[in-house]
């Protein structure tokens, strides 16, 4: 009998064979990347459908008002005939030949009121608009007092554009002027 005790204890140390053993370390790391991968997809998938307004939720609204208070005001251009003014230097022999156009805010129309529509007669040009010749008025006065020296200076252009724009906000307050931009900018000695 005591050899069947032995014979059995020898089997219970025996080793399993090496195919029967599952290698723990990459089956961990496997079930890791997998668990990040998945969540991954799904908080990818769950911010997409937010923000394109396909499941209902407080960001997409806020985003879309958000958005719709963003867009910008309508504008239009005024582009001036190139203007020619002699500065104020001494002896009155500089000039300058100045190109400008003016990014304008369109008005607001009003409930109820009819755009205005003006009457043009076949074969006469149309001559420049009243806010137009107030434009030009106010600019040829601003011009009219800047020197060849102030222009030509590093900063001389954007002084001017800041004169201009202080100037057309106190003559012409209806005109809401967003910016101004040089076409031709010539100082002559």
């Amino acid at each position: 009998m005591a050899s069947s005790t032995d014979v059995g204890a020898g089997e219970a140390t025996v080793e399993a064979p090496a195919a029967a053993k599952l290698p723990l370390v990459p089956l961990i790391a496997a079930m890791v990347v997998s668990v990040v991968i998945g969540a991954g997809t799904v908080g990818g998938a769950m911010f997409y459908m937010l923000k394109t307004g396909k499941i209902g939720g407080g960001s997409a609204a806020i985003t879309k008002v958000e958005a719709h208070e963003a867009v910008a005001p309508k504008t239009h251009a005024i582009a001036l005939e190139p203007i020619l003014v002699n500065l104020a230097d001494p002896g009155g022999r500089a000039y300058l030949r100045l190109g400008l156009t003016l990014r304008v805010m369109d008005d607001e129309p009003v409930k109820g009121e009819k755009p205005k529509e003006e009457k043009v007669e076949k074969g006469v040009p149309k001559g420049p608009s009243e806010a137009e010749t107030a434009v030009r008025d106010t600019v040829l006065t601003v011009l009219g007092q800047q020197t060849a020296d102030g222009l030509l200076e590093p900063e001389g252009k954007e002084a001017l554009k800041d004169k201009l724009r202080v100037a057309l906000a106190a003559h012409n307050p209806t005109l809401k002027v967003t910016d101004l931009f040089f076409s031709e900018f010539l100082v002559q000695r």
